[in-house]
């Protein structure tokens, strides 16, 4: 039974589509503890003070993540370790050591400095939040989760090693176990811990993020130890490409870090809401867009690395085209199912009716970028897989600015201008529910995603030439397919509120189900109408049983190319 676990842990997956699914799949399992995490805090919490403290909790302990742990960035390091790792695996193990030593060292550095700053950095921050019984929950929850930072950190470069090895199993089930972690703190530590128990499973679950990835690492004799023997020129080299991805996800932070601080200064529970909304957007992005974008990351550096910018866009070229037609039909389900969405999952218990409207409108509004984000995501791995990082961070930072100028104008003109509050909310159907002012940050972030997306496909043509007309027949058709889609579903909807008991949980589940399984139903059709090619792809990669992938050891030739 245990060499069955190690043989599994340590498959290999070669092909894009079938890593890609097989990530998805995982990821889909990752999602479905995230949801049941979410319900149990909602449930228990309800849109309020608690739950608000607990999402402020991880903005400080994620700055620290992004700016202390972007040496060991599996975006960043993968090329260095692809190049190393194939000529000389001795030399690519002193160089793991040397960049674990070095994180090791910073990040505790940085740990302790903010742990005697997080009073002052919470004031500023959360100041709605600040002050009180609150603020030093809010203190201690922050303190403690400084632990996942460093836990996160080595799981990253963990993860960097598990990937250039295509162990994608393994990397996929972290996830889920991260999650568990977090359940396992709000079901045992809470009730024995209080509050600070939700922070502890947080640390329980960046723990076993970690220690799953442990077995692959000794078995490739890569596990990382501390060493003085640390060759600063490469870590140069490392620190000089992960400064600007370090910037550009540290905007990405901090602008959902201000988003999240607007939230704080409006009616209790805000934060709470934006944060479920989030979470449940992140749905189709974790499942369609990172899952591609990981798996073709280090086939792309591959790709690069020998010079085969045929290979290279071909395979961007596949990853947009599946990741269009993923996404477009999630995009436009999410919309169209928020309300049965949001009360399956998160209405009940302390979780009020008003809360589930709110979040559900939030939500709709958050997925108006799922498309954008899956793409954004592919592209600035695509540039990563390059050693260019510079792109990446100009685009971010322009992002950031609308993002953050866009909340502020947004909210202002929300509460001043009548008439757009007014149809904001009469669209969402949130006319008589308080707070609607907390939709304003994802509707800003949304734009700003919109305009990430434009800037990334506007420099990516020009940088490496412009994309073919299959990308953009698949761009029609899933639109096409998944607009008729979103019609169909909504007419089922009222067709199948006559046959099930809405006011039961049950049968709102029953009703979205069914509904959004006859709209899907008539997608397929449309898309086999119009000889969609991804979906005869997507049926000849399931036909190969992609679960069932086999350990394949490196080709000759590719190693002969390598060395040249």
């Amino acid at each position: 039974m245990v060499k069955k676990i190690f043989n599994l842990l340590n498959q290999e997956t070669n092909d894009i589509h079938k890593a890609a699914y097989l990530l998805g799949f995982f990821a889909f399992l990752s999602q479905i503890l995230a949801l049941v995490r979410d319900r149990i805090f909602a449930g228990s919490f309800g849109a309020g003070e608690t739950l608000d403290i607990y999402y402020a909790a991880f903005r400080i302990p994620d700055i620290i993540l992004i700016s202390a742990a972007s040496i060991v960035s599996v975006s960043i390091l993968i090329p260095f370790l692809v190049e190393r790792l194939e000529k000389d695996k001795e030399k690519g193990r002193k160089f793991i050591d040397a960049l674990f030593t070095v994180f090791f060292g910073s990040i505790v550095v940085v740990c302790i400095v903010v742990y005697f700053l997080i009073p002052s950095l919470v004031e500023i921050i959360f100041p709605g939040l600040a002050g009180g019984e609150s603020g030093e929950q809010l203190i201690l929850l922050s303190r403690i989760m400084m632990l996942q930072s460093i836990l996160l950190g080595i799981s990253n470069l963990f993860a960097s090693v598990t990937q250039v090895y295509k162990k994608f199993f393994v990397y996929a089930t972290s996830p889920i176990l991260y999650n568990l972690g977090i359940i396992i703190g709000a079901l045992f530590f809470y009730p024995k811990m209080g509050i600070a128990g939700l922070a502890w499973g947080v640390v329980l679950g960046a723990a076993f993020h970690m220690l799953v990835q442990v077995p692959v690492i000794v078995s490739k004799g890569l596990f990382p130890s501390l060493t003085l023997n640390i060759c600063w020129r490469d870590v140069k080299e490392v620190m000089l490409i992960s400064l600007p991805r370090t910037f550009a996800l540290g905007i990405n932070n901090i602008s959902v870090l201000v988003l999240v601080s607007l939230a704080s200064f409006m009616k209790a529970g805000s934060i709470a809401i934006f944060n479920l909304s989030w979470n449940l957007q992140t749905v189709p992005f974790f499942i369609i867009g990172s899952s591609y974008s990981i798996a073709a990351f280090p086939t792309l550096s591959r790709l690069f690395a020998r010079g085969d910018m045929k290979g290279y866009g071909d395979q961007i070229s596949q990853a947009i085209r599946h990741i269009v037609f993923w996404s477009f039909p999630a995009l436009v389900l999410f919309i169209v199912l928020r309300a049965q969405i949001v009360r399956t999952i998160l209405g009940f218990g302390e979780f009020s009716w008003s809360d589930t409207r709110l979040t559900a409108a939030a939500l709709a509004v958050f997925s108006l970028s799922v498309v954008a984000q899956s793409l954004s995501a592919l592209f600035i791995r695509a540039y990563y897989a390059r050693g260019n990082t510079k792109k990446p961070l100009f685009i971010n930072i322009f992002t950031g600015v609308v993002v953050v100028l866009g909340s502020y104008v947004l909210i202002k003109i929300f509460n001043e201008v009548l008439i757009f509050r007014y149809f904001i909310e009469s669209l969402l159907r949130v006319s008589d529910v308080a707070g609607t002012e907390v939709l304003m940050l994802p509707l800003a972030y949304s734009i700003g995603l919109f305009v990430s997306i434009f800037l990334y496909w506007r420099h990516f043509a020009r940088d490496f030439g412009r994309f073919g007309k299959n990308i953009f027949d698949t761009i029609y058709q899933s639109f096409a397919a998944s607009v008729i889609m979103g019609a169909v579903t909504f007419v089922a909807l009222n067709i199948f509120d006559n046959v099930f008991d809405i006011d039961t949980a049950i049968g709102i589940f029953l009703q979205g189900f069914c509904s959004g399984i006859v709209g899907i139903f008539s997608g397929v059709i449309i898309l086999i109408a119009l000889s969609n090619k991804e979906i005869k792809e997507v049926i000849r990669t399931l036909h190969k049983k992609f679960w069932k992938v086999k350990v394949v050891g490196p080709d000759s030739t590719e190693d002969s190319t390598v060395q040249k």
